[in-house]
C-alpha cells in the first residue's frame, strides 16, 4: 500500500512538473506595408530576430513586409481576428477601433523624436494606457511597442514654400481621417492612395505630391517622380506595434515581458538610425536631383503649423486633453 501511494505521489508530481514546465512554442505572423530599405523594415527584421533569441526560440515570428498580406485595412482586420498575430503601422490605422488613438500621429505635437518615443511608451504613457484599454475591449488588439521612422516632410513635383502653393492641388493622403484633415490643412485636396500604389499615382499625376520620412522617399525611389522636398517636419513618424490580444494572452508572462523589453530597445535604436541617416539621405537625394526647401531658403513653416493645427483642432476637438498629456511628457 505504501509503495502504491509513493508511486501515485511521484506520478502526480511528474504531471505537475510538466504542467509548470517551459511554455509551449509559438509561431507568430507579423505583417507591415514597409518596403525594402525603410527603417520600419529593418526594425521588423531585427526585432523579430531578437525576440526569437531572447525567448530561447520559444517565440518565432515570421515577417510579411511590403503589403504581402494586404494593405492597411487588411492588416488591422487580420490582427483583430487573429489570422495575423502582430503588425505595425501608424497609430491612426487603429482609429476604427478607438478613434482617439490617432492623436499619437497628430502633426506638430511632438518636440522631437525622443519626445515622440517617450509619449508613446505603452508602459509609461498615461494617455496610451487609457486608449489601449479601449482597443483591447472594443477590438481585441493591444499596442505593445512603437518604432521611429523620422520626421515626415512634403515631396512634390514643384517648389512648395507655403500652403498657398498647394491650394486646390490633388495631394496624396494616407487613407485615414487624420491624414485627410492634415492635407486639408496643407491647403491641398486630399486624395487617398495606398502606399503600394503611390509611385504610380505620382508618375501619372493622379496626385502631385505626398508626405513621408526621407527614408521612405529614398527606399521607394520617389526622386524619380518628384523634384522637391519641403522640410516641414510636420509629423514625427512614430508607428505602433500591435498584437492580437488572444494571441498575446496565450504567451507566458515572462515571454510577454521579454518581448516588450526587446521592442523598447529596438525603438530607441530606430531613433538613432533615423537621426544618423538624415544627413546622408539629404545628400543622396540631392545628388539624385531633388531640391530641398528649408526655412533658410523660403519655407514658411509657421504658416503650415498654424493652418494645419487650426484644421486638426476643428476636426478633432476630442484630442485636446490627450495633446495636453502628450505635451507634458518629459
Amino acid at each position: 500500500m505504501l509503495v502504491e501511494s509513493l508511486r501515485y505521489i511521484a506520478s502526480a508530481g511528474l504531471v505537475l512538473g510538466l504542467m509548470a514546465g517551459p511554455a509551449l512554442a509559438e509561431n507568430l505572423r507579423y505583417a507591415h506595408v514597409g518596403s525594402e530599405g525603410d527603417i520600419q523594415t529593418r526594425y521588423a527584421e531585427e526585432a523579430t530576430a531578437a525576440i526569437k533569441a531572447a525567448t530561447d526560440d520559444r517565440i518565432t515570428v515570421q515577417v510579411f513586409p511590403a503589403s504581402q498580406l494586404g494593405g492597411v485595412a487588411e492588416l488591422v482586420d487580420g490582427v483583430r481576428i487573429g489570422s495575423i498575430q502582430m503588425g505595425h503601422h501608424d497609430f491612426a490605422s487603429l482609429a476604427r477601433i478607438a478613434p482617439e488613438v490617432a492623436v499619437f500621429n497628430a502633426p506638430f505635437i511632438y518636440r522631437d523624436g525622443a519626445h515622440a518615443l517617450s509619449a508613446t511608451d505603452p508602459r509609461t504613457s498615461r494617455a496610451l494606457q487609457e486608449i489601449n484599454e479601449k482597443l483591447i475591449r472594443e477590438g481585441g488588439v493591444r499596442i505593445i511597442g512603437r518604432l521611429y521612422r523620422g520626421a515626415r516632410h512634403i515631396s512634390s513635383n514643384f517648389e512648395v514654400k507655403s500652403p498657398d502653393d498647394l491650394a486646390g492641388k490633388a495631394f496624396r493622403a494616407v487613407p485615414l481621417d487624420l491624414w485627410v484633415s492634415m492635407v486639408k490643412g496643407f491647403g491641398a485636396t486630399p486624395t487617398p492612395v495606398e502606399v503600394s500604389e503611390l509611385p504610380t499615382a505620382l508618375m501619372t499625376g493622379l496626385v502631385v505630391g505626398q508626405e513621408n520620412p526621407l527614408t521612405m522617399i529614398s527606399a521607394n525611389k520617389l526622386n524619380e517622380v518628384q523634384s522637391h522636398v519641403a522640410m516641414t517636419g510636420h509629423m514625427q513618424s512614430v508607428l505602433a506595434i500591435f498584437v492580437n490580444e488572444a494571441a498575446w494572452q496565450r504567451l507566458d508572462e515572462v515571454d510577454r515581458t521579454t518581448i516588450t523589453e526587446v521592442l523598447d530597445r529596438k525603438a530607441k535604436e530606430s531613433l538613432r538610425w533615423a537621426q544618423d541617416s538624415e544627413g546622408e539621405l539629404i545628400a543622396q537625394l540631392t545628388g539624385a536631383g531633388m531640391t530641398f526647401v528649408t526655412t533658410e531658403n523660403g519655407l514658411d513653416l509657421d504658416a503650415f503649423r498654424t493652418q494645419v493645427l487650426k484644421q486638426i483642432n476643428a476636426d478633432f476637438p476630442e484630442y485636446t486633453a490627450y495633446i495636453e498629456q502628450i505635451s507634458a511628457v518629459e
